[in-house]
């Protein structure tokens, strides 16, 4: 059986810590067969850990708190708070991943805050902001040295959970959800299930140069951005028409005018 002790390790960057335990943790569960005492076993010990590399980056832990104490307080809605929260929990457990250092860097804060932007505005400028996040946070990890398995973990959980929800609501064709859907869905689905049934953590493929992820982002907001475009779900706007009288500074069918239908 893997042994699961919890054992310190020395803080040093990139010591691989964090997946050596993750891979115990997946091992374990394997060789219980995905049974619901393996399941429980598996839960609690990541618990565990999770607590104890908590514990020992109090800063990090403090930093991941007070920003989404932040995010938190700016939130539009219930849903905005919640999803927060979730981003708050996502981060403070898995701060082991950080290995050798004890503190949040730039480049992770800007990832954190992508995640984030679907609490703070739903408007259309968030897409070009998630762009912008995106290219930075990477460039800015590799030339301060403080690329880490939590930036990469957050990276990716962050496009998917901000470019997924604006598709839905910003393009109405399905054809551009789809595709978006699908490149990040699909990688992050395919991996996590390869994990668990390998019993060891799997990398979500990397491609060298744009990612096709990427270029279908950036499709989408200039699809956005350009002149007079109306998002919406295709079989779901209703008819609208303003009035007669009225001559609004919008374009006709926007969603200032009233809807004719029932």
């Amino acid at each position: 059986m893997t042994d699961f002790r919890y054992a310190p390790v020395r803080l040093g960057a990139g010591d691989g810590s964090s997946r050596r335990r993750t891979d115990a943790l997946l091992t374990g569960l394997r060789e219980g067969g995905w049974r619901p005492r393996a399941w429980a076993a598996f839960a609690a010990r990541a618990t565990a850990w999770s607590a104890r590399e908590a514990a020992r980056r109090p800063q990090a832990a403090a930093e991941a708190t007070a920003l989404h104490a932040a995010f938190l307080c700016a939130a539009r809605d219930g849903r905005g708070r919640a999803r927060a929260a979730a981003s708050w929990l996502l981060a403070i457990t898995h701060l082991g991943m950080l290995e050798g250092r004890t503190r949040l860097s730039v480049a992770d804060t800007l990832t954190l805050l992508r995640a984030n932007l679907p609490a703070l505005s739903d408007g259309a400028w968030t897409g070009p902001a998630a762009l912008a996040t995106d290219f930075l946070d990477g460039r800015l990890a590799r030339r301060t040295g403080t690329a880490s398995p939590f930036g990469a973990y957050a990276d990716a959980l962050a496009d998917a959970s901000f470019w997924i929800p604006y598709a839905l609501r910003h393009e109405p064709d399905p054809r551009w959800r789809g595709a978006l859907i699908g490149a990040w869905v699909l990688p992050l689905a395919g991996a996590t299930a390869a994990a668990f049934a390998r019993g060891r953590m799997v990398d979500v493929p990397r491609i060298r140069g744009l990612h096709p992820a990427t270029a279908v982002e950036a499709a989408i907001v200039a699809r956005r951005l350009r002149p007079g475009f109306v998002p919406g779900r295709p079989g779901t706007s209703r008819a609208r028409s303003c009035p007669r009288s009225w001559n609004p500074p919008f374009p006709p069918h926007s969603r200032h005018c009233t809807s004719t239908a029932p």
